[in-house]
């Protein structure tokens, strides 16, 4: 496909993108966008400095590899390690071509909008505000290196996020009801509009009659959701090895086989289950694994690209992601999920005499301690799901809550979005996926 020279080492990637975008606030169409794009990016190491360029002239990728080439010295790099990490494959995944998002009409697109545009308008006398919006992507990319990497696959999301606004008297909320899928027909299947009259009747109920929270340290259960982004935010980043690297002490806290949270805790990435962590391929054509970043509460594995892999003498994991072609890939997450456990919900709950159920959020970040702000949560009492009450935060050290951890519900739960994503340094937003079982806490701190 491209001429590559010996020596230096050299790989392109290339994505074809379409996407939608189209939203209707209180009833009218405020936008409808389809932009298309095609971009590569295109990197070469020399042995001292690796030298990038970017390009939207798809047709003139081999005259911008030469002029890298250029600019670099020629030198043998086949001993350097990061350059040996690169794993080589000849491979072609596409799994989406007789499905695009791109066959479907806009005017289908809009149809299944107003659905749940109309459903949410009509959920309440206290819906004040909705604004509702579709959102698809299809990717084409394609991958080539010097080594003789040549790999194709596509990537596939749509969905619809409706936030609304809810009043009465002073009391007030907003929040959002979300869903997506892979494929548009298995979208527009789902009976969204009875699951959004049902998601804004709960919130209504909230907004009436949820009561502050009596500060303190409380047994804690967190749904599949919360427990996601949980795992993201407060681990699967401490998992990235970029943080490492000149990093004494975070190598020494992160030092693999030392015990960082319960018996039954396991923790891992993934980019091979469908959803918006899919990534079969990474952008340095490593193939995805699934690394295990807690094993039964041992801290089993870390997520690397070539360079990080080599500089910690382990093995790349298909973490080397960009957000577009417009930037090089760094250590990223994928699909980080919990494993189940081995109790039933109901059995998770009857363990709790008095605490808390975190049922949504509205953010957590969190590195060494984190912070989750509930939105929807409820009273435990007597091992039954009560009154609804307000939190403002949940937070404490990661590894002690790890440690804490007592209890996981039999079944997994996997999240997908087509709203926002994951941010590490510039490049925001990276589609990515997390889920886990409802997870019991024995204690945490509740404000």
């Amino acid at each position: 496909m491209f001429r590559f020279r010996k020596n230096c080492y050299a790989d392109v990637r290339i994505e074809k993108r379409f996407e939608t975008r189209i939203s209707i606030r209180d009833g009218n169409l405020e936008e409808c966008r389809t932009p298309h794009s095609e971009r590569a990016f295109l990197r070469l190491y020399d042995g001292k400095m690796w030298y990038y360029t970017s390009t939207s002239d798809a047709e003139n990728v081999q005259n911008e590899l030469d002029q890298l080439y250029a600019a670099a010295q020629d030198a043998d790099v086949s001993d350097d390690p990061a350059v040996r990490a690169f794993e080589v494959h000849q491979a072609e995944q596409i799994r989406f071509a007789d499905c695009s998002v791109a066959d479907v009409s806009v005017e289908d697109k809009i149809r299944l909008l107003r659905r749940a545009a109309e459903a949410a308008a009509s959920a309440g006398a206290e819906v004040r505000m909705v604004m509702a919006s579709y959102i698809d992507r299809h990717s084409d990319y394609r991958f080539y290196s010097s080594k003789g990497a040549d790999i194709k696959y596509d990537f596939q999301t749509c969905g619809i996020n409706c936030s609304f606004a809810l009043a009465e008297g002073e009391k007030s909320l907003q929040n959002a009801y979300q869903t997506s899928d892979i494929r548009f027909s298995d979208l527009a299947a789902k009976d969204i509009e009875t699951e959004i009259r049902e998601d804004i009747a709960e919130n209504i109920r909230f907004m009436k009659y949820a009561k502050p929270v009596q500060p303190g340290e409380y047994p804690v259960i967190l749904s599949p959701l919360v427990a996601g982004v949980f795992a993201h935010e407060s681990f699967g980043h401490k998992s990235e090895a970029d943080f490492m690297i000149g990093d004494e002490a975070m190598k020494r806290e992160w030092t693999l086989g030392t015990k960082v949270g319960s018996d039954i805790l396991s923790i891992y990435d993934s980019g091979k289950e469908f959803g918006s962590g899919y990534v079969p391929f990474d952008d340095e054509g490593t193939e995805a694994h699934k690394t295990y970043l807690i094993k039964n509460g041992v801290l089993s594995g870390r997520l690397h690209s070539a360079a990080t892999a080599a500089e910690l003498g382990e093995s790349p994991t298909g973490n080397a992601r960009a957000v577009s072609c417009d930037f090089e890939p760094i250590v990223r997450m994928t699909n980080t999920v919990i494993d189940p456990g081995t109790l039933t919900k109901e059995q998770l709950f009857s363990g709790v005499e008095h605490g808390y159920f975190i049922k949504d959020l509205k953010h957590g970040s969190g590195m060494s301690t984190f912070t989750i702000a509930p939105a929807i949560c409820y009273e435990i009492e007597d091992g039954k799901i009560g009154a609804p009450v307000r939190i403002s935060v949940i937070t404490g050290s990661v590894f002690e809550t790890l440690r804490l951890v007592d209890g996981l519900s039999d079944r997994t739960e996997l999240f997908s979005f087509v709203t926002g994503g994951c941010g590490k340094m510039e490049q925001y937003p990276l589609n990515v996926g997390f889920g886990g079982p409802y997870v019991r806490v024995s204690k945490m701190k509740v404000q």
